[in-house]
Parts: structure tokens; C-alpha cells; sequence
């Protein structure tokens, strides 16, 4: 790890780590062939209290820093980028929604069972004709009396066809802009809820993906989350801290790629020699190493600065770009170094190699973080 860790997350690292290669790397490739939900994984990373990191012990947390759950990331992202992918979604999408979002009730009913694992959380904003238009929101929300009846459709929805909980975005009011989006909570079981799973992705085969359909489907109002018309600002507000997670995935993703990369190296034998000792291959891995700290850094200092509460979007969003990029970098390159052995089944680089390449789409674009960053730099027009 590097120095700027305290002996805190450094531990963690070890603990997690020792973990991952134990519970989390010997099951990757049968969770991506079979599409299969890594539940026994998942209920070992609730065991270390995992699920419930940043959430505050009076709520069922474990508590912990967005720092420290970088670090978590890092070295559950180099063992298996489904499980990674599962335990972003559940902890800082699914109930970070709820927490910033609810009132005491609404946490104390629905975070304890969260951060234990004993339930899984979603996050539901794209549909069908959305992706980075968020403002597009279809899925209508209608009151009546006591309920909300909800319509329509989420697509893509990461954990969905397991989950328990769902963080809903909807639209109760498309001539507000977005002052006419709310969030809800849905939970499993509710009629008029249809849960579709999806299948078929190029990587990240095991987060369970799936459609979710509303058809009349009645919820209480005391599962919205905060007032009608604050689902919007909500909604950024959570991508904003939950892509510094994912810029902590892409660095495990890049450290896997790297270390199968150097292990690889060093057995492969050309010509009487490792390649390790060919300087055509020392100079990609130096690149790799760089490419990997540079992410490192830009990620610590966006965790730093949300844990501090200071303003953290632009930051994030670097975070994100650039270490989404950069793991793409590194494992197209750590293909490279494998050859043809790189370019079967099973080999780690290739499942990273798939894995990766959604890192630079959900949670924004490469191109809305480019547009976040510009806009923050340039400022009003």
C-alpha cells in the first residue's frame, strides 16, 4: 500500500486482501461464466462488516471513512470485478440513498438489515429511453391518499434481480424540470412489481442486472425519501461520492491486471529468458505502475475531500475519468504481455480486460465527467 494510508486502512488492506485470495479470487471465473450471483462471497464481506462501511453505527454500520472504503475496493475490485460491482451498489448507492436521503424513521427500518447483508440494496435511475439524461425520467408517481402509485420501467439495475431495496428515482411532475423528480423506496414482494433479470453483458457477469417494471404499483408515502421534488439534487449528490467508489474499483481491476501481468512475466520463457527481463516489457509495466499511482492519488484526494465534507464533485469526477481510463490502459496492456494465453478463458486479464470496460459508462460517461470537470472550470456562461 501506499505510504499515505494510516496503519488503520493499511490492516484493512491486509485483512481484505487476505480475504479476497481465500474467498473472492478462486470463484471469479465460475461467477462470470455462470452469470451467478456471488452471494456466499457476498455474506463473507457482511462477516467483515463490509456492508455496512460508511454508514454510521447508530444506524446498524460498521462506520468508517469513504477512505477506508477505497481501500476496500482496491483489493476486493483485484479479485473479482462482480463482487466489487455488488458491494458498490449495496453500500454506496443503494444505502448511502437512504441514508442522506431518509429520516431517522426511514433509517432505523431499513439500513440496520442493509448494512448487516441480511438484505441487498439497489439504486434505480435509467430506463429504457435515459442513460445520461437523467432529467428523462419516464416512471411516473402518482398520489392517492395514503400511496404513491408508481408506473413504468428501470433498466440496467445492478443487484436488481436480488436486491431487497430499491432506491427509485421517479418523475411526479415532468413539466418542473427537475424540480419534479422524487425518490422512493420499493421493496421486493410489493404487487405491481415485476423484477426481469438481464443477461447477456460482456463483463461484470455476476451483479445480477435486471429490469425493473412497475405496473400500478402502490407504495406508502412514508417510503419517500425526503420531499416530492428532491430526488433530483439527491441523484447527483450520491453519483457524485459513489464515483470516487468506482474509480477504487478501477484500481483494483488495474492492480489484478498488473499483477497477473508481473507473475506472468517472470514464467514466461523467450529465447532462453523471462520476457520480465525484456526491456520492451519493463517499460510497459513501468507505464502500468504509473498510470495505477497517478489513478491512486487523484482517488485518495476525491475520498479525502467528501470525507472532510468539502466540495468534492469536480474531484470525483476526475477520479472516475481517469481511473476508469487508466484501467483500460493497463489491462489492454497486461493482454499484451499474456499473448495468446491472455486472449482465453480462463485467464484473469481477459475477464478484467471485459470487466473494465463498463467502468467508463455506468455511474457517467467518460463524456459526462468530461462535462462536469469543464463545467466546473469554466464555470456560468
Amino acid at each position: 500500500m501506499q505510504p499515505f494510508y494510516n496503519e488503520q486502512q493499511t490492516m484493512l488492506a491486509t485483512t481484505v486482501r487476505e480475504f479476497a485470495a481465500e474467498n473472492l479470487a478462486p470463484r471469479a471465473d465460475e461467477v462470470d461464466e455462470k452469470e451467478e450471483f456471488p452471494i456466499d462471497q457476498f455474506r463473507g464481506l457482511a462477516e467483515l462488516g463490509l456492508t455496512g462501511m460508511t454508514i454510521p453505527e447508530e444506524f446498524g454500520g460498521s462506520g468508517g471513512e469513504y477512505k477506508d472504503f477505497m481501500v476496500v475496493l482496491e483489493e476486493v475490485g483485484a479479485a473479482c470485478g462482480s463482487t466489487s460491482t455488488v458491494l458498490i451498489t449495496h453500500v454506496s448507492l443503494g444505502s448511502q440513498t437512504i441514508h442522506h436521503g431518509g429520516n431517522d424513521e426511514q433509517r432505523q427500518r431499513w439500513l440496520p438489515s442493509l448494512a448487516s447483508g441480511e438484505k441487498i440494496a439497489a439504486f434505480a435511475l435509467t430506463e429504457p429511453g435515459t442513460g445520461s439524461d437523467a432529467l428523462a425520467l419516464e416512471t411516473s408517481l402518482t398520489r392517492d391518499g395514503d400511496e404513491y402509485v408508481l408506473n413504468g420501467s428501470k433498466l440496467f439495475c445492478t443487484n436488481g434481480a436480488v436486491a431487497d431495496v430499491f432506491s427509485v428515482f421517479t418523475n411526479h411532475d415532468k413539466s418542473a424540470g427537475h424540480k419534479g423528480v422524487t425518490a422512493v423506496v420499493v421493496e421486493k414482494g410489493t404487487p405491481g412489481f415485476t423484477i426481469n433479470p438481464q443477461h447477456g453483458k460482456m463483463g461484470m457477469k455476476g451483479c445480477a442486472t435486471a429490469e425493473l417494471v412497475f405496473d400500478n404499483c402502490r407504495i406508502p408515502v412514508e417510503n419517500r425519501l425526503g420531499e416530492e421534488g428532491e430526488g433530483y439534487k439527491l441523484a447527483l449528490k450520491i453519483l457524485d461520492s459513489s464515483r470516487i467508489m468506482i474509480a477504487a474499483q478501477c484500481l483494483g481491476l488495474a492492480k489484478g491486471a498488473l499483477d497477473a501481468a508481473v507473475s506472468y512475466s517472470k514464467q514466461r520463457v523467450t529465447f532462453g529468458k523471462p520476457i520480465a527481463t525484456r526491456q520492451a516489457i519493463q517499460f510497459m509495466m513501468a507505464d502500468m505502475a504509473v498510470e495505477l499511482d497517478a489513478a491512486r492519488l487523484l482517488t485518495y484526494r476525491a475520498a479525502a475531500l467528501y470525507d472532510e465534507g468539502l466540495p468534492h464533485g469536480k474531484e470525483s469526477a476526475m477520479a472516475k475519468l481517469y481511473a476508469s481510463e487508466a484501467a483500460g490502459k493497463i489491462a489492454s496492456k497486461a493482454l499484451q504481455i499474456h499473448g495468446g494465453v491472455g486472449y482465453f478463458k480462463p485467464s484473469a486479464v481477459e475477464r478484467i480486460y471485459r470487466d473494465q470496460r463498463v467502468t467508463e459508462i455506468y455511474e457517467g460517461t467518460s463524456e459526462i465527467q468530461r462535462l462536469v470537470i469543464s463545467r466546473a472550470i469554466i464555470g456560468d456562461l
